[in-house]
């Protein structure tokens, strides 16, 4: 009860003070990878110690988000880079991770940065208006008290940050499963004995939703949160969707110098939908490139399908 009447007061008040409240919050981004379920079954050990730690500095990130009542900007904190220079695996890499992030509160409006294979676009959309549900759960993490929230986020089949190995032993039960019901009716079954080069692409599967979980503290009272999480009557200092979770770290408010709020402007200027196809269009044209080197290509799931 103690909890549940803390949060009444605040979301009483919450529209005017939220006005008046200005700050930083650092943000430690980790993310991790079932190396068992990724690649190679066959990887020693050590070979997989050797990925994960060419993969760490794009595992493990630091966030920054400079936000008021009603504005913010959410940036990667800049690092020097060792060795210099942005192989393929780091443009990859880049390819599948938003840039700079403005999102406007009351114009329910969101700006991201993205470069993709070398070029950059802006995508100016709408912020993503999850279904939260407020649990009474709460914890504290640093010096405040943050309550649990959830909500099942959708996924668009083009966003490959989501991307996870397909499950071969589902798809295997269901093919069986699938090919007695044949035999049963006196179909033709195909002829499994031959063989199709491998395509990497149908070894990986984009989920149609997500849950997301999320701890907010009513104690700073600005309906804002890290990347393009928002919406909740109190600062997310916590989040976990998919594999990467976001834990703050350190929060300055009211600072007497900190970054200016400035919408960005640089790259074309597209919506969500005109950028996932422009994603979809290279990923089809990747596929069908690899498939007409090693050969004759079969019939492939798509992502997303």
């Amino acid at each position: 009860m103690k909890l549940l009447s803390f949060l009444a007061i605040i979301l009483i008040s919450f529209t005017g003070i939220s006005q008046n409240i200005s700050g930083v919050a650092y943000y430690e981004s980790k993310t991790t990878v079932d190396m068992d379920n990724f690649g190679n079954r066959e990887m020693s050990e050590d070979q997989k110690r050797q990925i994960m730690e060419r993969m760490k500095n794009y595992l493990e990130k630091t966030y920054i988000l400079t936000f008021n009542g009603n504005e913010s900007i959410y940036k990667e904190e800049e690092k020097l880079e060792a060795g210099g220079g942005r192989g393929g695996f780091a443009m990859m890499m880049g390819s599948f991770s938003a840039g700079k992030q403005y999102k406007n509160l009351k114009n329910n409006q969101i700006l991201e940065e993205r470069e993709f294979f070398g070029k950059e676009f802006l995508i100016n959309d709408t912020l993503t208006n999850l279904d939260w549900q407020i649990t009474k759960e709460s914890k504290q993490i640093g010096q405040y008290l943050a309550i649990k929230a959830t909500a099942v986020k959708p996924i668009d089949e083009n966003d490959f940050s989501m991307a996870r190995r397909r499950d071969r032993d589902r798809d295997r039960d269901n093919n069986e499963d699938k090919d007695e019901g044949e035999k049963a009716e006196g179909e033709k079954v195909a002829d499994t004995t031959k063989t199709e080069p491998a395509d990497p692409f149908d070894e990986i599967e984009i989920p149609k939703t997500v849950e997301v979980t999320a701890w907010f503290t009513p104690q700073i009272p600005v309906g804002n949160g890290p990347g393009e999480y928002a919406g909740l009557p109190g600062l997310i200092l916590e989040l976990n969707a998919h594999r990467t979770t976001l834990l703050c770290s350190k929060i300055v408010l009211n600072p007497n110098e900190a970054d200016k709020i400035v919408a960005p402007s640089k790259g074309k200027e597209v919506t969500r939908e005109e950028y996932n196809k422009i994603v979809k269009d290279k990923m089809d044209e990747m596929r069908e490139n690899f498939r007409g080197r090693g050969g004759r290509g079969g019939g492939g799931r798509r992502f997303g399908g």
